[in-house]
């Protein structure tokens, strides 16, 4: 294979994001470069530029003018469009300094000359710590990490398959085989590291070239994290559609930097954590909002956000290849599955979706189906991740994009949503304080399985019912199809003590539940869809079930979206205490905020997005349609939610 061919063919492997790839050369040589005003003949461009600071770049090649001006033009997300000047022109090429701003990452060279350019060459540039540290046989990476000009000793270090740790001076061999195409670490206690637009830095992609060995620093700064508040964000589905931006921006990050700001002012540390479908993969073509738009959303937040991969957040140009489809993900984003340590609290990310999207090609969106599915590969990683967790009464906090039971019914009764949801609960068995944090469902519930270490939170959406409710002329409100406001988990650590709770966008964080009052609750296509015709007028009545016929039975309905079955709830008329049943229901809040607004402009519901029945709904009964009735809820930490429900209460989009 001629160097030439060998160039051509690395550029674009290294490109695509292609893990598991190899070149024979260390160095790339470029096709002689010429037009009218620029001739470079014998160009050779390393394929890693291992620099320090204050290094000199050597570009070999001939033909070199001392005005020739050298871009580096930014091919990854971590690289940054810089410039530099010729320092030296030698007879066998130039040397410059390097940018002093320059970031590690894949650039494009491209030299201009006048009005003129030509691109010269691709290369990837890595900040390294220590160049000298010698190699190991079968080790094919290598690497300090470090703090303050000094390694730090016991950080694990992963590349999805195997295992490393440092040693007293900070230093790790890895013998990768480069599958994945990027190393990692687990980040450890009171440790941040930088971040880039919000995104972390605890990973380095590497050039998957087998043969050479190649260096991945990383750099801590001390934090004192044990005391922290991590916000989980499920479902945000940007796509710049249904007015999502503007309800994006002036709802949820007006919330969360509120929400952010009240724990920076204790001195917590404030992290957040998406739980998957940041994006919304139907629309990356139509609408041109991929993963980087989703980002550039994110700009004005102060605090790091690791990221879950979701079905959505898939190439649908990709088809029956899981691994390529994630490849822009984990281009921007990083490794689809690791661990951090954040204070006393070992999270773990997973991917548990395996992406088919059948018939997908270049140009042609596919199905889009996958399997609810942890891979056996993950397992086995999450296995050794586990293993360097010596303490089993760690909390361990497990954040997965698929839930891993289903939403339960009025009994508490529930099945694997995952395929091998046993298989992951039987790694985790060893530890006694398991939380698993979900999304997908866009709904709220809790799972605790009789006899198990485990509890579920599958957390209801940012976005809600995907923005329509909030959308121009729909309720102006923001609520989930279970009732749940949209908006997104918090929970709080101090040491390995942690306390939950649902945030709803735009309220305070002690609205946990909405009751209503059934007298009032009447929902009819003339009050709620006045603008349909006839056809479908005569929807309503199948859509929104028993309330299509008024109840004046005095019945009132609690919705508590974040209930658990070691919570509380008392509902008391003139000091005496109302039984409460637990009932499967539909939300009427949300019948006439979404169903009944699509079908008031002659448009079915779409069934993803309509009302559901869910199970955090209690319903009592009262003596008189009049009296006014006295709500607390008590969570399991002991926080009381109260309500005055003077009754008759309004029924309507805007009612709390």
């Amino acid at each position: 294979m001629n160097r030439k061919f060998l160039y051509i063919i690395c550029s674009a492997m290294i490109t695509l994001g292609m893990g598991n790839h190899s070149c024979s050369s260390k160095d790339a040589v470029s096709p002689d470069i010429t037009d009218n005003a620029i001739r470079i003949t014998h160009v050779n461009i390393p394929i890693i530029y291992n620099i320090s600071s204050n290094e000199e770049m050597t570009i070999k090649g001939v033909g070199f003018a001392q005005s020739d001006i050298i871009y580096f033009q930014a091919a990854s997300a971590t690289a940054r469009d810089l410039e530099a000047s010729i320092s030296t022109i030698e007879n066998d090429g130039v040397r410059i300094a390097f940018p002093s701003l320059i970031t590690a990452g894949k650039y494009n060279i491209i030299l201009q000359r006048g009005s003129a350019s030509q691109l010269i060459g691709q290369t990837t540039v890595n900040h390294v710590f220590n160049a000298n540290i010698p190699d190991k046989e079968n080790m094919t990476v290598k690497g300090t990490v470090f703090s303050a000009g000094k390694g730090v000793a016991n950080v694990i270090v992963s590349d999805g398959e195997v295992f490393a740790t440092t040693d007293q001076n900070g230093v790790y061999y890895l013998p990768s085989s480069k599958k994945h195409g990027y190393v990692f670490i687990t980040v450890p206690a009171n440790y941040e590291v930088k971040t880039e637009n919000t995104v972390p830095q605890f990973f380095k992609n590497l050039t998957g070239i087998s043969s050479q060995t190649e260096i991945a620093d990383f750099e801590l700064f001390p934090a004192n994290n044990e005391n922290h508040a991590v916000a989980f964000f499920a479902d945000i589905h940007l796509a710049n559609r249904n007015s999502d931006l503007a309800q994006f921006q002036n709802g949820f990050i007006k919330d969360v930097k509120e929400t952010a700001a009240y724990y920076q002012a204790q001195n917590k540390k404030f992290y957040g954590l998406t739980l998957g479908d940041q994006s919304w993969d139907q629309y990356w073509y139509a609408n041109n909002f991929k993963l980087t738009d989703y980002l550039n959303q994110l700009k004005d937040l102060d605090f790091p956000i690791y990221n879950v991969i979701g079905n959505h957040d898939y190439d649908p140009y990709v088809g029956n290849n899981d691994w390529l489809a994630a490849a822009s993900y984990r281009n921007l984003l990083g490794p689809t599955y690791y661990s951090i340590n954040i204070g006393k609290v070992h999270y773990v990310i997973l991917d548990n979706m395996m992406y088919k999207n059948a018939d997908g090609k270049a140009g042609f969106i596919g199905a889009r189906d996958y399997d609810n599915i942890l891979s056996d590969e993950q397992l086995n990683w999450l296995a050794k991740d586990l293993s360097y967790v010596t303490d089993k009464s760690t909390p361990i906090v497990v954040a997965m994009h698929v839930p891993m039971y289903t939403n339960p019914s009025a009994t508490g009764a529930f099945n694997n949503y995952m395929k091998n949801s046993p298989a992951l609960a039987n790694v985790l068995a060893a530890f006694n304080n398991v939380k698993v944090i979900t999304g997908h469902s866009h709904i709220n519930y809790r799972i605790t399985p009789a006899g198990s270490n485990i509890v579920e939170h599958n957390i209801g959406a940012v976005s809600a019912t995907w923005w329509w409710t909030g959308h121009t002329g729909y309720a102006n409100n923001h609520i989930g199809k279970d009732g749940s406001p949209g908006g997104y988990a918090v929970w709080e650590a101090n040491g390995i003590n942690q306390l939950t709770y649902y945030k709803g966008i735009g309220f305070d964080k002690n609205y946990q539940f909405r009751s209503y009052d059934l007298n009032t609750v009447h929902i009819t296509a003339d009050a709620h869809a006045p603008n349909a015709n006839a056809t479908y007028k005569a929807k309503v009545p199948a859509i929104v079930g028993e309330y299509a016929t008024a109840n004046k039975k005095n019945q009132v309905l609690l919705n508590i979206w974040g209930y658990q079955d070691n919570w509380k709830i008392s509902i008391k008329e003139n000091g005496i205490s109302l039984p409460y049943t637990r009932v499967s229901k539909k939300d009427p809040l949300h019948l006439i905020s979404y169903n009944l607004k699509r079908i008031n402009v002659n448009a079915d519901p779409t069934s993803s997005f309509a009302t559901i029945n869910t199970a955090h709904m209690f319903l009592a009964t009262a003596s008189s349609p009049t009296s006014t009735l006295e709500i607390t809820v008590e969570d399991h930490f002991g926080n009381k939610y109260h309500e005055t429900m003077v009754r008759p209460k309004i029924f309507n989009t805007s009612m709390k």
